[in-house]
């Protein structure tokens, strides 16, 4: 979750005209869809699921309920969710049954996880963070006791984390990635994408708040990479700050929807009514509600001018009123000629919100607030940017999902920071929607939009999140997150098409206002769909057979096994040998039709003798049916789809009978 003015004081987005005709979304709509007009409620919402089953719907600990829940990660039987309040380790062993193994308080924002062996590590953003975890917070503006940075944790005994080092960043961690270096099993590298803003030099050493073109040595668009030897992770430290935006030109983006732009007037109106601070932006003379991440320091600092001490006086606040339209009209001309925060060259805000790194190709996809970024990471500490493109219909660039092949980048847009309805009726469907680019020639090219087909209602934060593929083979199957929008999952195999095959959605939290809540994420992890519900706890689900997905697909992407999983650090699935898979294969060419009718029947004829044989008959019967899918393969309509087919038959061919 993210809101870059929200982050930095400001409560209403100001943005310049989309600059390119929209290529139309192409969605299924489903009429009556199921998942318009749901009940609200926290606990007894409407539900509305499709080609899902439901297996369980843990509720959060108590101290960690009602506090949001974040991000991911699983490690064997386990899965990790980030809490505000600290992470939640609950035991799968059966997905049907979520077990709480520990809830370990630790507060921060936003607490995102990650996991490697025996090492758990944790984002820390917000001023709240104690190197000792202990709650309560940092009162003072400048403390040695604050991290904001990454928290690494040994969790040997999973049951008892022990906090063993807090690695300290210029701009905190809003999130991280895990990156293994295949040619280095000694050390794991982490990429810090923080968005805050620059700690002072007080602080931390080091850290410079200018602007790179008033000094070269500043800590503004870099990430922060934290090398973590494996065998003593207490030694972890930051070993560069690399800057992959040289060279970057400022881009435009869409302006807001009609009804964004009279809530923001009622916003301000309220505010300015009630003695808030409200300014204006000198670049487009809209009102601007400036939060408590920019009153306090404002204040603070004023305070601090007249030799006061203690808490800011009436007096200060009336200083403050005076001056704080010079104070704004000095920030946003420090950002160059772009009109919003985050897509200057030069911008103070510009930063990756996440990166997802996938290391047997040696590539990264940045989503980097303004752009989306292909990033050559064969040198883990020193990444190259490759590619970089940019949007209008984009309002900030939030995460990434590689396909399996690595053909295929997927960026999804943040659109309203999370905490916005961004999926009403009204709103476009190229709007924070998910963005397919192909990669050709280590080049971005786009393809199309997608964006979940349901309109949610205006009481429901909606927007695309994070995600992760369903390992089924020879096919790009996503699941993904869309706060109140619930879960969807989508095909995007055809990349200039994709559509939705399955989604679980419940009513607003809220029926009269807007509350938080929804998936912040949605991966699949060992057979089983794992949402992190935003206000509630936790939901797993599976797919079921239907139209778009077989029984025999799902049970080949249940072949695949991973003993852990950090979706930013993207796995390459395997598929071990398989009836399962070869019949996957078989469904997928009868849906394509591109096998006959009558060679798919025969083709099944013999997988299923084969199936019930064994030794040398098996091993005959599946090496003759190899051999004729080669044949086959030259006529069909898709020919490296039986090609596939004909290679997991001989794999299977060679492989023992149990």
């Amino acid at each position: 979750m993210s809101s870059v003015l929200r982050r930095f004081g400001f409560a209403a987005v100001t943005v310049v005209a989309a600059c390119g005709t929209p290529k139309p979304a192409t969605q299924p709509k489903p009429d009556p869809d199921p998942r318009v007009g749901l009940k609200a409620g926290l606990t007894n919402a409407g539900e509305a699921v499709s080609n899902l089953k439901i297996l369980a719907k843990a509720v959060s600990p108590p101290g960690f309920a009602g506090i949001t829940n974040s991000d991911l990660a699983f490690m064997g039987n386990y899965a990790i969710q980030g809490n505000y309040n600290g992470p939640v380790i609950w035991d799968m062993t059966n997905p049907a049954s979520p077990v709480m193994v520990t809830a370990y308080t630790c507060p921060a924002s936003q607490n995102d996880v990650s996991v490697y062996k025996n090492l758990l590590f944790m984002s820390a953003e917000a001023n709240n963070g104690r190197i000792d975890c202990k709650p309560g917070g940092v009162a003072d503006t400048v403390s040695k006791e604050r991290i904001r940075g990454i928290r690494i944790f040994d969790i040997s005994d999973i049951r008892n984390p022990k906090l063993v080092a807090n690695v300290q960043t210029c701009r905190g961690s809003h999130t991280h990635t895990v990156l293994e270096d295949p040619n280095d099993r000694e050390n794991v590298y982490i990429y810090v994408s923080g968005s805050a803003g620059i700690r002072s030099p007080n602080e931390l050493a080091g850290c410079v708040r200018d602007t790179p073109d008033k000094d070269a040595g500043s800590s503004l668009m870099r990430i922060e990479i934290i090398k973590v030897p494996v065998a003593h992770p207490e030694q972890a430290a930051v070993v560069n700050r690399a800057n992959i935006f040289s060279g970057l030109k400022a881009t435009g983006t869409h302006a807001p929807a009609p009804e964004d732009v009279a809530n923001a007037k009622r916003l301000a109106d309220s505010v300015r009514a009630a003695g808030g601070f409200v300014a204006k932006n000198p670049n487009t003379g809209n009102d601007m509600v400036m939060g408590n991440f920019f009153v306090r320091p404002q204040l603070d600092s004023i305070v601090k001018a007249r030799g006061g001490t203690g808490a800011p006086t009436a007096a200060d606040s009336a200083t403050l009123h005076a001056n704080l339209q010079t104070i704004v009209d000095r920030m946003i001309a420090a950002q160059g000629p772009a009109l919003v925060p985050g897509v200057s060259a030069i911008s103070p805000f510009r930063q990756c919100h996440d990166i997802t790194v996938y290391p047997s190709l040696g590539l990264a996809g940045g989503a980097c607030e303004g752009h989306g970024f292909l990033l050559d990471i064969k040198d883990p500490v020193n990444p190259v940017r490759l590619d970089a493109v940019s949007d209008s219909n984009f309002a900030y660039w939030h995460s990434a999902t590689f396909n399996n092949d690595g053909t295929k980048l997927l960026f999804s847009d943040e659109w309203g920071g999370g905490g916005a309805p961004k999926c009403r009726a009204t709103d476009k469907k190229e709007w924070g929607s998910d963005a397919i680019f192909l990669i050709e020639n280590r080049k971005l090219k786009f393809q199309s939009y997608y964006k979940l087909p349901a309109a949610q209602t205006d009481k429901e934060n909606c927007v695309a999140h994070n995600g992760s593929l369903i390992p089924i083979p020879g096919r790009d199957v996503m699941v993904q997150a869309w706060y109140q929008g619930g879960i969807s999952v989508f095909d995007w195999t055809d990349a200039a098409h994709p559509k939705e095959i399955a989604f679980f959605d419940r009513g607003p939290v809220d029926s009269l206002r807007m509350a938080s809540g929804g998936s912040w994420s949605a991966y699949w992890y060992n057979g089983a769909i794992v949402s992190s519900e935003i206000a509630r706890g936790l939901d797993v689900a599976e797919l079921t057979p239907s139209q778009y997905v077989t029984q025999n697909e799902i049970d080949a992407a249940k072949t695949v096994r991973l003993e852990y999983l950090n979706a930013q650090g993207q796995p390459k699935f395997v598929w071990p040998p398989s009836f399962a898979l070869v019949k996957a294969y078989v469904d997928q060419l009868e849906r394509g039709k591109c096998l006959s009718a009558a060679r798919v029947a025969a083709v099944r004829q013999d997988i299923a003798s084969a199936e019930r044989s064994s030794g040398p008959a098996r091993h005959d019967t599946l090496t003759k049916l190899a051999s004729q899918l080669e044949g086959d393969a030259k006529s069909s309509c898709d020919g490296p789809k039986v090609q596939k087919l004909s290679q997991a038959v001989t794999n299977l061919s060679n492989t023992p009978v149990p």
